[in-house]
């Protein structure tokens, strides 16, 4: 040992030039392993009763409904390729929608003119692209819904229908609801469409009658009818009065669901419906597309239920006048296998977090500030063409497994997403000769970035409208 001691400031130098040399080769960055056989697309045949789930519990006063996705819901898919690049292009004529709805919404509001202020919008949904669907109690009755965060109005396909799309179940019949009763009017109920849905409440020329409403959608998608009140069960939960739109004329695609359920911002909302028995707090995992796959959409406060294997970390809603049934928050930075991105766009406005939207959409500079740092650790795998809105894509059909750079948002408040493993690539076709990174850039810098539902997979997300407070952790979704 004694021996050995002088050869030390010798090596010293040595050590110190191979770090030098070395310097712009040894990274440590934090990976996640995707096996690829994760992703199986099945045909599946059609009327699987496993979408007509009735799953519910109670659990430490929350009240907790099975969520499904509708790829297994909407009967036989023989063509995956073809259902995968579908989603792409209609996530890109609905986010093009709602982007023209902010910009419309924007435009009215700044006029300061009552009058303009009254011309009907259009929502920006294409309910094509909404993916998860829980059951709820009408009237007595079980019916399937969509939900969405970016909806208000709560609506079902109604007996007599003047036209109405195939659905699973039986129409809803009104006359056969003793509970069931029409919203008039001159009520303040029919006044508040207006901001749930963007079009006011449609009446003859005498005010003591019924309340009509119509919601259009982006894809030329609409639902019309009146406005009632029935009473609803949230599993055994029951909210009693609640506002509902009974339709007797729709028309779209709506994956054989009997409606939609509103889980928006404004008085129509189930969540400010539901505010006086569960504090106006809800929450969801949302599922993966595997066959047999379950999440949970829970109402109520108590996180003591959850599963979720990372803490929660809450971050602060922002307030947006012209925008306010919409969830906001302030996106302040996003990782990369550990390494933190600077964009000037960061910490500045709001970001939407939606639950309608399938990829995340990123202001220009940030989306090709996370994309250069996602190539520079994702390397020498070779590339594959674009597809729609995805332009960063690989060919990896010659592999079994591949090591991926982690990512996370970062949001105000030091709370943070971890996008699961399932959420960074989208395959546009499913022998993966074409596997793009799941994300997608704006057009244009002022455009409002959106989070979708392929990066909240397995995650809790937790809202608290009260409190104007969102909640994220890791979960590994599963209704049980």
């Amino acid at each position: 040992m004694v021996d050995a001691m002088p050869l030390l400031p010798m090596m010293l130098p040595l050590l110190f030039l191979y770090l030098s040399i070395n310097a712009n080769e040894v990274h440590c960055y934090e990976e996640k392993t995707l096996s690829l056989q994760t992703f199986q697309w099945k045909q599946q045949s059609g009327n699987n009763p496993s979408c007509l789930s009735r799953k519910s519990r109670k659990e430490n006063g929350a009240t907790i409904l099975e969520v499904k996705h509708t790829d297994y819901c909407s009967g036989k898919i023989i063509d995956w390729n073809k259902k995968l690049q579908k989603r792409l292009i209609l996530d890109d004529f609905h986010v093009r929608s709602l982007q023209s709805r902010f910009k419309n919404t924007a435009s009215v509001a700044g006029t300061g003119d009552a009058s303009e202020a009254q011309m009907p919008l259009t929502s920006g949904i294409k309910l094509q692209t909404l993916n998860y669907i829980v059951t709820i109690g009408l009237g007595g009755r079980n019916m399937t819904v969509i939900v969405d965060t970016g909806s208000d109005l709560t609506w079902v396909q109604c007996l007599p229908c003047k036209l109405c799309y195939n659905q699973q179940e039986p129409l809803f019949n009104p006359s056969s609801s003793p509970s069931y009763q029409l919203v008039s009017c001159n009520s303040s109920t029919c006044q508040s469409l207006q901001f749930a849905s963007g079009n006011p409440g449609i009446c003859g020329s005498n005010q003591s009658t019924t309340c009509n409403y119509v919601v259009n959608y982006g894809d030329g998608s609409y639902t019309r009818g009146e406005l009632a009140h029935e009473h609803l069960n949230l599993g055994t939960t029951p909210v009693n009065n609640f506002v509902f739109g009974c339709g007797r004329n729709n028309k779209g695609l709506f994956g054989g669901a009997s409606g939609l359920m509103g889980l928006g911002r404004s008085d129509l909302s189930v969540i400010s419906q539901s505010s006086a028995i569960f504090g106006g707090v809800f929450s969801y995992c949302l599922p993966s597309t595997e066959a047999g796959a379950s999440g949970s959409l829970a109402m109520g406060g108590d996180s003591s239920g959850f599963k979720n294997f990372t803490p929660i970390s809450y971050t602060r809603m922002v307030h947006n006048p012209q925008l306010s049934t919409f969830y906001f928050l302030n996106l302040t930075g996003i990782s990369i296998g550990g390494v933190a991105l600077q964009a000037p766009s960061f910490g500045k406005g709001g970001i939407l977090i939606d639950s309608g939207t399938v990829i995340t959409r990123l202001a220009p500079s940030v989306y090709e500030t996370v994309k250069a740092e996602f190539l520079k650790q994702f390397s020498g795998f070779p590339p594959a063409p674009g597809f729609s809105i995805l332009d960063t894509c690989f060919n990896l059909s010659g592999y079994q497994e591949v090591n991926i750079p982690a990512m996370k948002f970062h949001f105000e408040g030091n709370a943070e997403m971890y996008v699961d493993i399932t959420g960074i690539f989208y395959f546009v076709k499913t022998d993966a000769s074409q596997v793009c990174l799941a994300l997608a850039s704006l057009s244009y810098e002022d455009e409002i970035g959106i989070i979708g539902n392929y990066q909240q997979k397995n995650q809790r997300v937790i809202y608290d409208s009260k409190q104007s407070m969102l909640g994220f952790a890791g979960e590994s979704c599963s209704f049980m």
